[in-house]
């Protein structure tokens, strides 16, 4: 394992033990050339993901990249990040299972929204709204929407418009 600090080959490791989860081995090192102390994780790997993007570039699948997206839908959200790392385990665990090693980024962003969708309703629709490119209210709407069940946007409260003239009644017109 290289250095972070000095990039030398010349590592050693000092403690191993499983995650929580036991998903992965988590793994305490020392450079031997600058005494550098750093931490790597192990992880089952079952396939090598490449992820189609929407304009046609394939490139490899980044388990870190999935998980900063998710810290950013998550800020300030009440979720342990045990709970965020064993989510994100589970959506590879599910993109692995599939079968293909190639996967379209929908397929991706579809199984990141059902899982947060459980997890947390703000974080869903944060995340919504740069998946999804939302550029006005209604496309907020309609992604509150899904998360009540309902197929139509709800409606929003009466916008005030210019006062209509009051029309006389019948008896008054006669």
């Amino acid at each position: 394992m290289r250095c972070p600090g000095c990039g030398s080959l010349d590592t050693q490791v000092k403690d191993s033990r499983p995650t929580e989860d036991s998903a992965a081995i988590r793994r305490r090192r020392v450079c031997l050339t600058c005494n550098f102390r750093f931490t790597t994780f192990e992880r089952v790997q079952l396939r090598e993901l490449v992820v189609i993007k929407r304009n046609g570039r394939r490139v490899p699948f980044d388990r870190d990249k999935l998980m900063r997206s998710l810290s950013i839908a998550l800020r300030k959200r009440p979720v342990e990040p045990e709970r965020v790392e064993e989510m994100v385990s589970k959506i590879v665990r599910e993109l692995e299972s599939i079968g293909e090693s190639e996967i379209a980024s929908e397929m991706i962003g579809e199984t990141v929204m059902e899982h947060l969708r459980n997890l947390d309703d703000v974080a869903y629709v944060r995340f919504a709204s740069v998946y999804r490119n939302f550029r006005e209210p209604k496309d907020f709407e309609q992604a509150l929407a899904e998360l009540s069940g309902d197929d139509e946007p709800r409606p929003g409260p009466a916008k005030p418009g210019p006062a209509k003239p009051a029309r006389p009644s019948a008896a008054a017109r006669k």
